[in-house]
């Protein structure tokens, strides 16, 4: 194998790809990237055999090829050879090295053979379909603080993907939940998109397909089936398996019948939260909503330091009511809001809040309360 390839390129290619290799592996294949030279061009591709990315890039490939060399040292020659080189990779089979040659730079590094390199064979995808960045990206930025890190509930440890009905409109609702918190968001479903089966994305693929978005403008191909999920995002292709679980009926913990209507001004709100959970302790983060006509109370108490209170002008008309939450999780909602306002439909201290945007459409929350 022998190609030439341009620095920038191959640095940012090798960016893309060498985030998914562990930096611990029992299996020593898959510490590395598989390099392949074809007429014309040059593709990357990196696994941990739950996840693989593979990115095509133009090169000068004088001989075609393949082998497959240590990702992470891979990446760290490239970004510290000059700025502009171009770099020559050859390797000749007989010996077990590829040869890394820019300007007056030489790297051999030990390579595997390429036969050796594990295949996440997708097989058939059912489904296929295409959305823009930008809504994939809205799908995962306002769902992705929600995702569960504990790993016993292991079916809660990514983002439930299905096709659903709202209001008598066919959409694509994207939720996930930890227990404590339910973030809900969904847009038209897209063509191709119905009849598709529900599917948990994992976390770690969820924050790939999320650095992997670098423009918002381009269109983003989609496909699934029962056991994997494929993003096309340019150049990259990433695919994945899915978790194997059922995610829980979610429908039966968003509150209907809250009758209680908070509407507060966003950043204020978040300033108000941010400033009192100054006190908190990292143990007992919570903050007390103290509510009465046009006024909301926020106090925060700990044991160990002291106290912080601050009132802000709200509209609410209700009962009078005290409320507990984790000042964490209201700082983690409020950022999501994308509008000026913030409406919280409450019911009683120990009961759910549903929260959402009062003016942007498609995206709900749902909060647990805390005792305080």
């Amino acid at each position: 194998m022998k190609v030439t390839v341009e620095r920038a390129q191959l640095l940012k290619s090798l960016g893309h790809v060498h985030r998914v290799v562990e930096r611990r592996n029992t299996i020593p294949i898959l510490g590395n990237v598989l390099v392949r030279a074809e007429q014309g061009r040059l593709s990357l591709k990196a696994t941990d055999l739950d996840l693989e990315v593979t990115e095509t890039l133009p090169a000068e490939a004088a001989q075609p090829g393949a082998t497959t060399v240590p990702a992470h040292m891979f990446y760290d020659i490239v970004r510290k050879l000059p700025d502009g080189s171009q770099i020559v990779l050859e390797s000749d089979g007989e010996r077990a090295v590829l040869a890394i040659r820019a300007g007056r730079s030489r790297f051999t590094l030990q390579t595997l053979p390429e036969s050796d390199f594990p295949d996440l064979a997708a097989g058939e995808m059912g489904h296929a379909f295409a959305l823009p960045a930008a809504d994939v990206k809205r799908l995962i930025d306002r769902t992705q603080f929600a995702i569960s890190t504990e790993e016993t509930r292991y079916y809660l440890n990514g983002i439930y993907l299905h096709s659903a009905d709202s209001a008598g409109t066919a959409t694509l609702r994207a939720v996930a939940t930890d227990g404590h918190r339910l973030a809900q968001v969904e847009l038209p479903l897209p063509s191709g998109a119905a009849g598709m089966p529900g599917v948990i994305v994992p976390r770690k693929t969820v924050g790939e397909v999320q650095r992997l978005i670098e423009d918002s403008e381009i269109s983003i191909g989609i496909e699934l089936s029962t056991n994997k999920v494929r993003f096309t995002i340019g150049n990259v292709v990433l695919t994945s398996k899915l978790i194997d679980g059922t995610f829980p009926d979610y429908g039966r913990v968003i509150p209907q019948n809250n009758d209680k209507e908070l509407v507060v001004d966003k950043s204020e709100f978040e300033a108000a939260v941010d400033r009192v959970s100054t006190i908190s302790s990292e143990r007992g983060r919570a903050v007390k909503l103290a509510l009465s006509a046009g006024k909301l109370v926020l106090t925060v108490t700990n044991p160990d330091s002291g106290s912080a209170t601050e009132e802000l002008e709200v509209e609410y008309a209700s009962d009078a009511l005290d409320i507990g939450f984790n000042s964490r999780y209201l700082l983690d909602i409020a950022a999501q809001i994308e509008g000026e306002a913030a409406v919280l439909k409450l019911a009683d201290p120990g009961s759910p809040t549903l929260i959402h945007d009062r003016d942007a459409k498609g995206a709900l929350y749902v909060l647990m309360p805390m005792r305080v």
